[in-house]
């Protein structure tokens, strides 16, 4: 170790600039006068009388008199011993440090456990408040009617909603008419049972409470993209898909917006194989730098599990794994698309938009 890098120590260990100069001179030349030990030094002559004093107290030299006050350094056990206390702790702080950063406290972090539906709700609200991209949210009409005004307020910003509304009983009724959701969902599907209350909001937010009436009361709050993903699965598979559409304003004719990569796979893939052209907005983030990016081109393939149908829809169950969604731009350059999670494509997608849709006999490029 250098010299200055020994005096940046001793500095960290509580000696201040002089103190430390002085007593590393001191170290070097073993015992000398004040006068001697400010020649060594930077100490200005009229510090270097109180900077003895004090390495005094703290026990690193000793003093005498011999004409005029000298000093040397005294057997530096105590010194050393109080350094490699105090390294021994900042090893154990550091090693503290790394332990909290890999596993955070799930309570804190990633995953919270209350014990109130009403916490739940109160943070989905707070969630959707912020949403910029999409909201799903599995809900009962009682609940859903205290979410009118954030969700009300998301959809004029241009979220996406999803809803899966649920019945609060099994004898409940008939659903309710179609125009009790305008203006706060952009889709909404009806399940005639009691359901967990789920919001997922913008793919990193997770709000879950078990069915009202379960044996224990609980919910669970996360903030963690893989883990919302799960979510996300069980929101598709168990209370959308299989169920039938109650209110819809999606346009079945271009612009046509896509918040979900598999559903736009699903409807773009019967107009691709039958040879029309395509053109796909892409709005998400860069893979590599995380960039937010818009992208517009042509489709030029898709790729998913499984072969294609000829022209029927494609089954979710082939596209569980990696789909992939191909366009190129006006300059040739082609774009690989992925969905939620996307780490081989060039695009993660959070919002794709069919512009345009160019019939196979109609098209100057073929």
């Amino acid at each position: 170790m250098d010299t200055a890098t020994l005096r940046d120590t001793l500095e960290d260990a509580g000696l201040s600039q002089y103190q430390s100069e002085a007593y590393i001179t001191l170290l070097r030349m073993g015992s000398a006068s004040a006068t001697e030990i400010s020649d060594g030094c930077s100490v200005p002559p009229a510090r270097i009388y109180d900077v003895i004093r004090d390495l005094e107290r703290k026990g690193y030299v000793e003093t005498y008199e011999q004409d005029s006050l000298h000093a040397r350094a005294v057997e530096p056990g105590t010194v050393l011993s109080e350094l490699r206390s105090r390294a021994d702790l900042l090893s154990s702080a550091a090693e503290e440090i790394e332990t909290r950063w890999e596993a955070p406290a799930v309570d804190r972090h990633k995953i919270s456990i209350v014990k109130r539906f009403r916490t739940v709700f109160d943070r989905a609200a707070e969630a959707i408040a912020n949403a910029e991209d999409e909201v799903q949210l599995s809900v009962s009409e009682s609940n859903l009617e205290e979410l009118h005004e954030v969700l009300s307020d998301a959809v004029d910003r241009g979220v996406i909603v999803k809803i899966s509304l649920n019945a609060d009983t099994r004898d409940e009724p008939a659903p309710p008419s179609a125009d009790r959701f305008e203006g706060v969902a952009t889709e909404v599907r009806y399940r005639p049972l009691p359901t967990p209350f789920i919001a997922l909001v913008d793919r990193t937010n997770a709000c879950f409470a078990p069915t009202r009436g379960s044996l224990n009361e609980y919910g669970v709050l996360i903030h963690d993209r893989s883990l919302t993903y799960i979510f996300h699965w069980y929101f598709l598979t168990c209370l959308w898909e299989a169920w039938d559409e109650l209110y819809s304003v999606r346009s079945a004719e271009p612009p046509i917006i896509y918040t979900d990569i598999r559903r736009c796979l699903r409807d773009i893939e019967p107009l691709f194989a039958a040879g029309e052209k395509v053109l796909l907005t892409v709005e998400g983030y860069d893979t590599t730098t995380g960039d937010r990016v818009t992208r517009k081109g042509q489709v030029t393939d898709l790729a998913y599990a499984g072969a294609s149908n000829h022209g029927d829809p494609v089954p979710l169950a082939q596209l569980a794994g990696q789909v992939t969604i191909y366009i190129s731009d006006e300059d040739g350059k082609t774009t690989s698309v992925g969905g939620w999670g996307a780490v081989l494509e060039d695009i993660e997608a959070t919002r794709l938009t069919v512009t345009e849709v160019v019939a196979a006999e109609d098209r100057k490029d073929t």
